[in-house]
């Protein structure tokens, strides 16, 4: 066979590939032009999910070098979701209180890790977005020194998370801090709030709030900008009031940027160690990933380190599902 015939056979196995694609929809263009992202994302996110829930389906094997024993399928998930499962570090149990915040965390330790997750996530978010969006709509207006307004709200984010938690560490500790006896004159911490489960939570969320309120103020004023600023002038030429102008006009059109920054921030908070470490412990403010250290590092348990960690995954795609589906009725359109 000729150089030039297998040239021509090369160019028409090329081409017709081409041609069938010319004759696809712009959906399907689009998603074969998609395939190389996809398959990337398989590589680095799904084949490790995938390795971590295999894993999980081992036995421990604490005395073994080996870190994982035989297989025995969903027990690690029965041992946690049941609270057989034993750490070295224990915690103690949650139970409610005639006080605030009306519950004294603890173990159960996924149970405690979970509700010390949520109870942050939930609450760090509603107060960054409410706050960021203040923020925002106050950087949206014309006025002097704007820029340095922007730069100065700016500089907690641009902190690290170990600066940021030696700073509220410092400042809360009994022997040096401020801050301790200014919340006691307050009648809120205790002698040692560091210690303190209930007040180390509300530590940590503090510390959360004043660095990442930043971001979705950042976040949200990009959704802001992009809207038509004549929406606005023709509204009030017909008679709106502020609030209907916000309620009508900015809310819904800075509604889809809103969901995405309040999807990121969810994702980060339900991730959240750094700050915990660097500030009171893990072992006062159990999260998730918190479990996760623990178990494999005071316990050698990597088969239950494992299987937290996929549930971990597990919650944190439900909000996403969740976030993707509000996000899907702000738009107006279908996912």
């Amino acid at each position: 066979m000729s150089t030039d015939t297998r040239a021509d056979e090369g160019g028409s196995l090329l081409a017709r590939p081409l041609n069938w694609l010319e004759t696809q929809s712009e959906e399907v263009y689009a998603y074969v032009l998609l395939i190389p992202a996809f398959a990337l994302l398989a590589l680095v996110a799904f084949y490790p999910l995938i390795e971590t829930f295999r894993f999980s389906l081992l036995a421990d094997a604490v005395a073994s070098a080996d870190p994982f024993g035989e297989f025995i399928g969903l027990d690690n998930y029965v041992d946690l979701l049941t609270g057989d499962t034993n750490f070295t570090q224990q915690f103690i149990s949650i139970s409610t209180t005639d006080s605030f915040p009306f519950v004294t965390f603890g173990a159960p330790f996924l149970q405690q890790a979970l509700f010390v997750t949520l109870a942050f996530a939930i609450v760090s978010v509603l107060f960054e977005t409410t706050i960021g969006f203040g923020q925002a709509l106050v950087l949206d207006q014309d006025f002097y020194g704007r820029r340095w307004v922007r730069v100065s709200i700016i500089i907690p984010w641009a902190i690290p998370i170990v600066i940021q938690g030696m700073i509220f560490f410092l400042l809360f500790n009994p022997t040096i801090g401020f801050g301790t006896e200014f919340m006691q004159w307050l009648g809120v911490f205790g002698d040692n709030p560091l210690s303190s489960s209930t007040d180390s939570f509300l530590i940590v969320l503090v510390a959360d709030i004043w660095k990442t309120t930043a971001f979705m103020a950042l976040l949200i004023l990009a959704g802001l900008q992009s809207i038509d600023r004549g929406l606005y002038d023709v509204a009030e030429v017909s008679g709106a009031s502020p609030w209907q102008r916000f309620r009508y006009i900015t809310l819904p059109l800075v509604a889809p940027a809103l969901l995405v920054a309040m999807l990121f921030r969810t994702m980060d908070a339900m991730r959240i160690y750094g700050l915990i470490d660097a500030t009171a412990g893990c072992e006062t403010v159990p999260s998730l990933t918190c479990l996760v250290i623990i178990a494999l590092q005071n316990s050698r348990r990597w088969a239950t380190a494992s299987a937290v960690a996929f549930l971990t995954a597990v919650v944190i795609s439900g909000f996403v599902v969740l976030y993707l589906l509000a996000l899907r009725d702000s738009e107006g359109g279908v996912a």
